[in-house]
């Protein structure tokens, strides 16, 4: 489908703007990142569609995320989903929670090492909030084949893996903060929560790349898939 293009822009205002490699005719507020997203949210939902990925200028944008206003861009590109396939979005929020973590902790490495006890204890305290969200985003999922490319096991059982490993682990930096030194609490979250975090982003991206071409290829799923 093509949709209407915005025509010739004015002298300093040019903006490409395309959805799922269509032209897309720019909004009123073409300078408006956010003027830009709605409209593009807007065609892809009479579309029967969903928004799921963003690129200003050649970088992804987070779309869970209020978009930062920015002056100078001069493209941006929108890609959809079809209403089945919203499982692309849960795995998609899920590999960023799971990246924000893991740069989370990789701060906080050193961040531990430098404050007081009970700094540290505060650092550790949001950060095992963030580990807890992809777990919980990848609850969404609906049971479907993912599982066979663990060895036949459900989407259920892994969950409930996942979310044991991460009450282990929580009990384990818990250990770690009792402790005066602040160099234990920085070894646990090294050896301990940075080793599960970049196993669940492998998981994450294994199962977006398979998701994705079952889409290209048109393997259809479970409905709530």
């Amino acid at each position: 489908m093509r949709y209407p293009s915005s025509g010739a822009p004015g002298p300093g205002e040019e903006v490409e703007i395309t959805l799922d490699g269509m032209p897309v005719e720019a909004p009123l507020d073409k300078r408006s990142l956010n003027a830009i997203r709605y409209r593009l949210e807007c065609i892809a939902l009479g579309q029967q569609r969903v928004l799921c990925s963003l690129n200003i200028d050649g970088k992804a944008a987070d779309l869970f995320e209020p978009l930062s206003p920015q002056k100078m861009f001069f493209r941006v590109e929108g890609e959809t989903v079809g209403l089945n396939e919203t499982a692309v979005l849960v795995l998609k929020k899920a590999a960023r929670q799971v990246g924000k973590a893991r740069t989370s902790v990789e701060q906080a490495l050193t961040l531990v090492l430098i404050n007081g006890n009970a700094v540290a204890k505060e650092l550790w305290w949001e950060l095992a909030r963030q580990l807890k969200e992809p777990v919980l985003t990848l609850s969404l999922l609906p049971e479907n084949n993912l599982g066979s490319l663990n060895g036949g096991v459900s989407l259920t059982q892994l969950r409930r893996w996942q979310l044991e490993q991460v009450s282990v682990i929580m009990q384990d930096v818990d250990e770690a903060c009792q402790r005066e030194d602040t160099i234990h609490l920085s070894n646990a979250l090294e050896n301990r929560v940075l080793p599960w975090l970049e196993k669940l982003n492998e998981l994450v991206l294994l199962w977006h790349e398979t998701v994705l071409a079952a889409s290209r290829l048109g393997i259809k799923r479970d409905p709530g898939f």
